[in-house]
């Protein structure tokens, strides 16, 4: 079949790159336009809308397993060997695919899903990978990971006007992006370096949109006040914040 018509009802543009159409049986699709071609992506469940093992995704299926392992008292001996590592990864590189569009359409929900749902493959690698080199395969990439899951989750709460708990996750991100065990890994490093610029710019960026208490209003004015050497000014607000202050210690 030639492609050439539809790729000239959807010609290539860089900006305009992306959309959400409803497919024959009405389920919503996400559709990628590249310069040789269009990509089809399912919103929900495996990317390519293929079920490895009868199950929803290969995750799915090992997690099964892993349940099975615990009911019978052998998750001691519970193993994921090299072909199903491969299985895993190449399942997760889908979603990757999947969730970078989700962030630039600012689906901050789908985002925050599929990350989440890379990260737990991460912990079960990591956890039970038979071989040393497949348990710490992915390992460079969770400082990534990580950053994304968190920006998708602040942002969610941004939209929300949940400004507290939008820094809390960062701050929270941070700390454990800093508590990763070293890897002598030149990609562990750059993400982990480049995760942590970008969540700390996210930080005071909330910072800085985040409205202010009553009493930080007043403190920010009372140094504007003192730096400009309005005294008097200075005095009126100290008299004012200690008002507050009063009332806050008596709630």
């Amino acid at each position: 079949m030639d492609l050439r018509r539809l790729f000239e009802e959807w010609p290539f543009d860089a900006a305009a790159d992306l959309r959400t159409v409803c497919g024959d049986d009405g389920r919503e699709l996400l559709q990628v336009r590249t310069p040789l071609g269009i990509e089809q992506y399912e919103v929900n469940g495996r990317p390519d809308g293929r079920r490895p093992h009868d199950m929803e995704s290969a995750l799915e299926f090992q997690l099964a397993r892993l349940v099975d392992a615990r009911a019978a008292g052998e998750e001691a001996e519970f193993k994921i060997n090299a072909d199903d590592c491969i299985e895993l990864f190449d399942e997760g590189v889908l979603y990757y695919y999947r969730y970078v569009r989700f962030f630039q359409l600012k689906d901050w929900t789908r985002t925050a899903r599929d990350t989440a749902r890379n990260l737990r493959v991460f912990d079960l690698v990591r956890r039970y990978a038979k071989r040393a080199e497949d348990r710490t395969q992915l390992e460079q990439w969770r400082p990534y990971v990580v950053r994304m899951n968190t920006m998708a989750r602040a942002m969610l709460a941004l939209d929300n006007r949940q400004h507290e708990a939008a820094l809390q996750i960062v701050t929270e991100a941070v700390e454990g992006i800093e508590s990763l065990p070293e890897m002598d890994n030149p990609t562990f490093q750059f993400e982990r370096d480049r995760s942590l610029t970008a969540l700390h710019d996210l930080a005071k960026q909330i910072e800085r949109e985040r409205p202010l208490s009553d009493v930080e209003r007043l403190q920010r004015e009372l140094r504007t006040a003192v730096e400009s050497e309005q005294f008097e000014r200075a005095a009126e607000i100290r008299d004012r914040l200690r008002v507050l202050q009063a009332k806050a210690d008596v709630a």
